[in-house]
């Protein structure tokens, strides 16, 4: 029973490229941010950035308190504009950009640009629905 409760996610990563849960097509991109986490992955070195105790940490695997969250079908942004090496300089802008919780597609790139589709469609949507009431 001890080894079902310790289960493990075990993900292949090879060293300075993306990692098989990451989203494909972006090789400008040294960075993921995870909203749902709150921590980044950092394509290069390989390794994920999250804040431990109050400071941010390097670390080849997440901490315990996520071993339950999904990489995969997670929330992921592709940072494409930032090439420093602290991305969490700019944490406070991307907490609010890219809020946690649900959202309708796991995978964002850099700006949501599939949001300001799905509002054209609502709105054409809504307009189709005016009309049909109004016969």
């Amino acid at each position: 029973m001890a080894g079902t409760l310790e289960a493990q996610v075990s993900v292949n990563v090879s060293i300075g490229s993306r990692p098989d849960w990451g989203p494909v097509g972006y090789t400008e991109a040294n960075y993921y941010y995870l909203p749902d986490i709150e921590a980044y992955y950092d394509i290069r070195a390989s390794n994920f950035i999250y804040i431990n105790n109050g400071t941010w940490v390097r670390a080849r695997y997440l901490p315990t308190r996520y071993r339950n969250y999904d990489l995969y079908n997670g929330y992921k942004v592709v940072l494409t504009d930032y090439h420093g090496s602290r991305p969490y300089a700019h944490f406070n802008t991307h907490k609010v950009k890219y809020y946690r919780g649900p959202r309708p597609r796991p995978v964002v790139v850099r700006e949501v640009h599939h949001y300001h589709d799905d509002h054209k469609h609502y709105k054409k949507h809504k307009k189709h629905h005016k009309h049909h009431h109004d016969d």
